[in-house]
């Protein structure tokens, strides 16, 4: 952090949400326009009216609240996917910005970071995970091993983390195949390889154990949220067209991706936290 030594202790923060802000609404975009031909340098307009949408409409975060989600021209509801994928893109940012101590890893972590939030979107809504991402970010974890290895030359932590890529995609593969796909897809395994790449082999273990726990407390929490206001006739969350039951498939992507940051960023250790819980 010594490249911003000069500068006030809230500035480095502020651009990198700001930019975080400014590709999480590019993001949008290239969510939208995946796998449908239509150019990213087309104009923004309407999902509703098609009306071109104004410069003022275009600011990301504000003019969403300031138009209340709703179109300007037809009042149609504007998806709220799209203010909370430029939040958490600047968030994720954020976050990068307070965890990683190197400054020149950061551009690295930030294409790694949006990739994520484009992939845990696309299989929220398709359920599936498209190869290219994956391809992608099997990219970005090869580059981040050769930097952990310009800094410090280290063949057995090189071979901790293919190790590591191994063994989660032998695990969720093996889950795929037994349950026949009912439980995971296979797009869930080859999306583990690059994310167990990175967190290496003293991680991957934690990564998996959070993101089976995460995807139980959520998927829990929906549904009961669901019988809450189910009884008040307001149920308006639905997956895939219908309510989330106990039975349902849920995308697991989502899940992956935040054991995956708590692990990264976050720092979290499954074991340490069984000692704390059970002291010998």
């Amino acid at each position: 952090m010594d490249l911003f030594s000069g500068l006030p202790g809230y500035y480095v923060p502020t651009v990198v949400f700001l930019f975080g802000v400014i590709i999480g609404s590019f993001l949008n975009v290239y969510i939208y326009r995946f796998h449908t031909g239509k150019s990213l340098s087309g104009s923004s307009h309407c999902l509703s009216c098609r009306a071109p949408l104004a410069w003022y409409e275009l600011f990301p975060l504000v003019s969403y609240v300031g138009l209340r989600g709703r179109c300007l021209s037809c009042s149609a509801r504007i998806p709220s996917r799209y203010f909370w994928v430029e939040l958490v893109t600047a968030l994720l940012f954020l976050w990068v910005s307070l965890a990683a101590a190197y400054v020149w890893l950061w551009p690295l972590l930030f294409f790694l970071m949006a990739t994520l939030v484009v992939v845990a979107v696309y299989d929220l809504y398709h359920f599936v995970i498209p190869n290219a991402f994956v391809w992608t970010l099997c990219a970005v974890a090869v580059l981040h091993m050769l930097y952990q290895q310009y800094l410090v030359f280290d063949v057995w932590l090189l071979g901790g983390n293919i190790l590591a890529a191994g063994l989660a995609f032998s695990f969720f593969a093996g889950l795929w195949w037994y349950s026949g796909g009912r439980w995971l897809g296979f797009g869930d395994a080859k999306l583990a390889m690059p994310l167990a790449a990175i967190v290496g082999i003293g991680g991957v273990f934690s990564m998996l154990v959070l993101s089976f726990w995460i995807g139980a407390i959520l998927s829990i929490g929906i549904i009961v949220w669901q019988k809450i206001v189910a009884r008040r006739g307001q149920l308006r969350y639905r997956l895939g067209g219908r309510p989330l039951t106990i039975k349902s498939e849920v995308p697991f992507a989502p899940f992956m991706i935040l054991g995956f940051l708590l692990v990264y960023l976050g720092g979290v250790d499954v074991l340490s936290l069984f000692s704390y819980a059970l002291p010998l």
